[in-house]
């Protein structure tokens, strides 16, 4: 039999039996559909961790505490005082491959501001801070080097801080907030950034000169990380065996000795989080590909069905010379159009 007449009998045999061919047509529907869907939201969910890291700046990196071992036992990283302002000097001075280098500071409590008061967190740094975290200023100023040698009580808010303490559209240059107890003059406030890949917002925070915190917060001599940003990011690599380098020079360790402290870079994020997404990508497409399955299933008992219901028309057509793979091209062809109307109606 030739193709066209195939065809036109696979149609035919659509026809005579719509709502069987459309129900049959469903199930191939919402198998593709599952498919395509949880694949997008696989691959959109792994675009958006990335650009969501990007955006804290591909060309940064931070150096933190390595963990100590003390009598077996895991202190941690807020246990280890290995870093210290004059790595941060060290490094500014024999670098060659960095572009800012900033000490960092933290602690958390209550921000308040008359009878207002708000859960936060505050970080400190020097003043290139800002600009490697792609911080930007919205009203204000920033603190300058002077204010950060003096350890000056000066502030710049986040747009979650200013909502909750201060109110929406208010604006909150020159006045005077505490935390911990310690008056800050608020002097500038920061453009919205919204969460980041971790869901933490980002504009919950309070930034202060690192030496006001370590001396009127933490009260601490040592630091709770460093933050750099390379002048390349295409030599990120390069720039963490500098830094590591550098600071082995600072801290005096011998070859024997392991490092007391740990660089992570964005690219290592964008890795670590690009395998779970990967994983995650192909879990997902593993659990839809059965709906695909199921409708194929589907297709297969309609087939069998029709071929029960046709067996005179089958011996009908073998009775007049029609051929074995003729009659299994006709059924096949049906199945086959089942499977590509619906796959079109996706």
């Amino acid at each position: 039999m030739k193709f066209v007449n195939l065809f036109k009998i696979a149609i035919a045999a659509i026809k005579r039996n719509k709502m069987r061919s459309f129900l049959t047509m469903l199930g191939i529907v919402i198998g593709v559909g599952a498919v395509i869907t949880m694949l997008a939201i696989g691959q959109g969910s792994n675009e958006s961790i990335k650009s969501s890291i990007a955006s804290m700046g591909t060309n940064l990196i931070n150096v933190m505490p390595a963990s100590r071992n003390k009598g077996g036992v895991q202190q941690g990283r807020t246990s280890s005082q290995t870093l210290k302002e004059k790595d941060v000097a060290y490094l500014k001075k024999n670098s060659t491959l960095l572009e800012a280098v900033s000490p960092g500071m933290k602690g958390s409590g209550q921000v308040v501001y008359g009878s207002n008061n708000w859960p936060t967190e505050i970080s400190g740094g020097n003043e290139e801070y800002a600009q490697i975290k792609k911080y930007e200023i919205s009203t204000g100023r920033f603190y300058n080097s002077q204010e950060i040698k003096t350890a000056a009580k000066v502030c710049v808010l986040g747009q979650t801080v200013v909502e909750n303490v201060f109110g929406v559209g208010v604006d909150p240059i020159g006045e005077s907030i505490r935390f911990d107890n310690i008056p800050f003059k608020v002097i500038g406030t920061f453009k919205e950034k919204g969460n980041n890949t971790f869901g933490q917002d980002q504009d919950d925070m309070i930034l202060a000169p690192y030496s006001t915190i370590m001396k009127r917060i933490t009260r601490e001599t040592h630091l709770r990380d460093i933050v750099i940003s390379a002048k390349d990011e295409n030599q990120i690599d390069e720039a963490s065996s500098e830094i590591e380098t550098l600071l082995r020079e600072s801290h005096k360790l011998k070859d024997a000795e392991d490092n007391d402290f740990e660089i992570r870079t964005q690219d290592e994020l964008i890795s670590n989080f690009g395998s779970i997404s990967e994983m995650m990508l192909v879990l997902l497409g593993s659990i839809s590909a059965i709906s695909l399955v199921v409708g194929g299933i589907g297709i297969m008992n309609i087939m069998y069905v029709s071929v029960t219901e046709r067996t005179r028309e089958i011996g009908l057509r073998l009775a007049i010379g029609g051929k074995g793979k003729d009659i299994l091209m006709q059924f096949l062809l049906e199945a086959i159009l089942l499977s590509v109307l619906g796959g079109l109606l996706v």
